[in-house]
């Protein structure tokens, strides 16, 4: 199958003692100004398209979470590009304020294992400025890899996947959204209780409450499982960018990969024609009875009166993929542990926790609640919740897990070091990356589309596409003249 570009982009919560939400703003700002490491502040706004819609219109404006305005009156932010605060870090990722949230958005990747090992280092990068923030201003500095505050605001994990322009929206819509709305079965990060709707004891998906919409281009309010953004970062004419929003931040790295593996197979079944039909009666409705589902059983109604489950829906993509793709050996690991969790969770849905944020952080609170005599309905467990989130391995209930052996054991910090100077795949963020690190005296903006050089007087946009190969060879380039043609004649 053809090889599908993916990236992360993770929004963070963010606390500062002694300050509330009406100081988020200024606070994101200062943590993400504030990176200790190597870094570059000219990010390229011109290729940014946010009112776009892949259904070919153009929104007038985003709709905004009137919460988040109530915070907002009366303050005087600088310009946008000033709030956002850019920086570029040296393998090429993004990191910025988004909204009040610091947001780390990984390189560009080709394998999962790379993927998710850029999404650990991203972890890395905002522990590092939350610590250098603590220190200048003497504050306590908590951030948190989750979704929400439990106060009725949600902030994103988003995923973007490298799609070509030719395949038909509406075929690429009714191919991801059922994988959209099960796969929380394999990759939710787990919730204590609701806000929105039915009340609950504990939901497997912390974004369930927020969705409202199966589909449009609002990321910020009315959230949908699927996003219509049309933000390419690339040659509009050929390529699109499937902007994901509708899944949870994971603190296990074989989540992180599994959710993407899912995708990029109901992607690669879609540009094959081969996708499963599933016509789901109420996809949001759906998303959110799957997420609270105490009896585990998550069905999924379908048009017509007929119903399935979301084991169902997985297996229907798994088996398309093995008959219709040629799989590398990733994916081809990523089906065989999606079964074999799936068929432990129908016998016991803790039994995996060790693989399953979801799991894993129910089996801690339930571990909670028999040690001091506690139930669901007190409120000291959405405070466990949310240190399961906390990425200060010092302090996180899910850095606990690992130290007791309950979880997947972490990648070392100087291979986290070495994600966050280079980039070890052939993508275009290893030429981003080269274009700052070794010539950036000659920069003078980038983003994902392209790399802006000042040559004698004389501005040199660079445009990299993202799917061509940026092999070794770029190393060897002496001069930024060079480089620029050999970027230029990659293939």
């Amino acid at each position: 199958m053809r090889p599908i570009l993916a990236g992360l982009e993770t929004e963070y919560g963010l606390l500062v003692e002694g300050r509330g939400a009406e100081d988020q703003v200024e606070d994101a700002m200062a943590l993400v100004r504030g990176y200790p490491g190597e870094c570059f502040a000219f990010w390229d706004y011109r290729y940014e398209s946010p009112r776009s819609d892949l259904r070919g219109f153009k929104l007038e404006r985003l709709a905004h979470d009137p919460t988040d305005a109530q915070f907002d009156r009366g303050k005087a932010h600088p310009i946008d590009r000033d709030v956002r605060s850019d920086r570029i870090l040296p393998n090429g990722a993004r990191f910025y304020n988004d909204h009040g949230h610091p947001e780390y958005s990984t390189p560009e990747c080709l394998s999962l294992e790379e993927l998710a090992a850029h999404d650990a280092a991203g972890e890395l990068a905002v522990l590092r400025a939350a610590q250098a923030l603590e220190l200048e201003t003497g504050r306590g500095v908590r951030v948190y890899k989750n979704n929400t505050d439990f106060h009725g605001a949600s902030y994103g994990t988003h995923e973007s996947y490298l799609v070509p322009r030719s395949l038909p929206f509406q075929r690429l819509y009714e191919s991801v959204l059922p994988m959209l709305v099960v796969r929380q079965i394999l990759t939710g990060a787990g919730k204590v209780g609701s806000e929105s709707g039915k009340q609950c004891v504990y939901q497997l998906s912390q974004r369930a409450d927020f969705l409202v919409e199966p589909l449009n281009a609002e990321t910020l309010y009315r959230r949908p499982i699927f996003n219509t953004r049309d933000e390419p970062h690339a040659d509009p004419s050929r390529w699109v960018r499937l902007h994901v929003i509708s899944g949870d931040a994971n603190m296990m790295a074989s989540c992180t990969k599994r959710k993407v593996a899912l995708v990029r197979l109901a992607i690669a079944l879609a540009e094959h024609d081969q996708a499963p039909t599933w016509r789901l009666s109420d996809p949001v409705r759906t998303f959110q009875a799957i997420s609270r589902d105490e009896s585990f059983e998550f069905c999924v109604p379908l048009e017509g009166r007929s119903w399935t489950n979301a084991f169902e829906v997985v297996e229907s993509y798994l088996s398309a993929a093995e008959r219709t793709l040629e799989l590398d050996a990733e994916l081809i690991q990523q089906i065989d542990d999606c079964r074999r969790l799936m068929a432990a969770m129908q016998d016991d849905p803790l039994s995996v926790s060790a693989e399953v944020d979801w799991a894993a952080k129910r089996r801690m609170l339930e571990s909670f609640m028999d040690e001091e005599g506690m139930n669901w309905r007190d409120p000291a467990l959405q405070a466990y919740d949310l240190e399961y989130h906390n990425i200060d391995p010092e302090q996180g209930l899910y850095h606990a897990l690992q130290g007791m052996g309950e979880a997947e054991a972490p990648l070392e910090v100087a291979e986290l070091e070495s994600r966050l100077r280079e980039v070890r795949e052939p993508t275009r963020a290893r030429a981003r990356s080269l274009s700052l690190t070794r010539f950036g005296s000659f920069a003078r903006n980038a983003c994902w589309h392209s790399v802006s050089f000042e040559l004698e007087g004389q501005t040199v946009e660079l445009q990299l596409p993202p799917d061509a190969h940026y092999g070794e060879q770029l190393f060897e380039a002496a001069n930024v003249e060079t480089f620029i043609d050999m970027v230029r004649g990659v293939s």
